[in-house]
C-alpha cells in the first residue's frame, strides 16, 4: 500500500532490483534447454524453458546515470529503483523511467504589479529536477506541466511583495531592482515550497528580466533623471560651499582683506555663482565698501 508522509505527500520506497546480466544468463540457459526438451523427448521441458525465457526477458529494463524507474504491481507504488545499468525486477511490475536530470524553465516575460502598483514586466530562469520519483509521479499530473503553473505564481507574488526601485534615496527597503542576491534567495525559497509537494527540487533561480512596463517607462525614465540631476546638483552645491568657506577663512587667516559683512556676503554670493553655475560666470570681487 502507498505510505502517506505527514506533509500529504507519497513517501517514496528505495527498490533494490536484481542484476540483469544473471537474468541474460539464465535467458540463454533457457533457449538452450528449449531444444533440449525436444531432442530428449520431454516437451514439458521446453515448455517451461519458454515460459521461463518470456518470465525473464518481460522482467529486463536498463536505467542510465541520472535516472530512476518507479515500480508499480497492479496499482500498488512498491518501491523506486535507482540503480543504473541492466536490472532485473519482477515482469508483473509496471516500470515508469523518470529522468533527475538537471533541467531548465525559462518563464516568459509576465506584466504585473509591483508593491506600490506600478506595473512591471518581469521574468527568470528555473533550474529544476526532480528528487523524489514517487511524489512527482504519483502525486501529481504531469509534473512538467507543474513547473511552469507555479514557477510564474512564484514570480507574480514576488513582484507583488516588493516595489521596483526606491522612491528616495533614504529609503533602505528592500527593493526588486536593488535586492540583488536576498531577492533571488527569497525566490528560490518561494519556488522550493511550491515544487517540494510534487517532489521537485530548485537547484537555482536568476531574475532574467525586470524592467517598467512600455506605458510607465518614459514617465520613470524622466523621473529617474530629475534624481539623477537633483543628486548632482547637491554634490555640487556641497563643495561649492565647502570651497567657498575655505576661501573666507584663508583670506581672514591671512589678513589679504578685512571682510566686513556685507562685503563678505558679496563675496560668498559671487563664489557660489563661479562654482555651481552651468555656464562659464564672470563675477566681480568689490574689495571695498558696497556704498561706494
Amino acid at each position: 500500500m502507498n505510505t502517506p508522509v505527514p506533509g500529504g505527500g507519497t513517501e517514496e520506497i528505495e527498490f533494490k532490483s536484481s542484476s540483469g546480466y544473471m537474468a541474460l544468463v539464465l535467458m540463454f540457459l533457457a533457449l538452450l534447454a528449449i531444444p533440449f526438451g525436444t531432442f530428449v523427448r520431454l516437451p514439458v521441458i521446453s515448455v517451461i524453458a519458454v515460459i521461463a525465457f518470456f518470465f525473464l526477458v518481460k522482467g529486463i529494463y536498463m536505467l542510465q546515470p541520472n535516472q530512476s524507474a518507479l515500480l508499480m504491481l497492479f496499482g500498488d507504488y512498491r518501491g523506486t529503483d535507482y540503480s543504473t545499468g541492466l536490472r532485473w525486477a519482477n515482469p508483473f511490475f509496471n516500470k515508469t523511467k523518470v529522468s533527475l536530470r538537471l533541467r531548465n524553465f525559462n518563464s516568459e516575460k509576465l506584466k504585473v504589479n509591483d508593491k506600490r502598483g506600478n506595473p512591471i514586466e518581469i521574468a527568470a530562469a528555473v533550474v529544476w529536477r526532480v528528487s523524489d520519483t514517487a511524489r512527482a509521479v504519483l502525486d501529481i499530473d504531469h509534473y512538467e506541466q507543474y513547473v511552469p503553473i507555479q514557477a510564474e505564481s512564484a514570480l507574480r507574488h514576488l513582484a507583488n511583495e516588493y516595489s521596483y526601485d526606491h522612491i528616495d534615496e533614504a529609503d533602505s527597503t528592500l527593493t526588486l531592482r536593488a535586492g540583488g542576491d536576498e531577492i533571488i534567495s527569497r525566490l528560490k525559497r518561494e519556488l522550493q515550497e511550491r515544487f517540494e509537494k510534487a517532489g521537485l527540487r530548485v537547484e537555482d533561480a536568476r531574475l532574467t528580466h525586470l524592467a517598467y512596463a512600455p506605458e510607465i517607462a518614459g514617465a520613470m525614465l524622466r523621473r529617474q533623471q530629475a534624481e539623477a540631476v537633483i543628486s548632482a546638483r547637491k554634490q555640487i552645491v556641497l563643495g561649492a560651499v565647502s570651497m567657498v568657506e575655505m576661501a573666507l577663512n584663508g583670506l581672514t587667516e591671512r589678513g589679504v582683506v578685512e571682510l566686513d559683512s556685507e562685503r563678505r556676503a558679496a563675496m560668498v554670493s559671487n563664489l557660489l555663482v563661479v562654482l555651481c553655475a552651468e555656464s562659464e560666470a564672470q563675477p566681480v570681487i568689490n574689495a571695498g565698501t558696497l556704498y561706494s
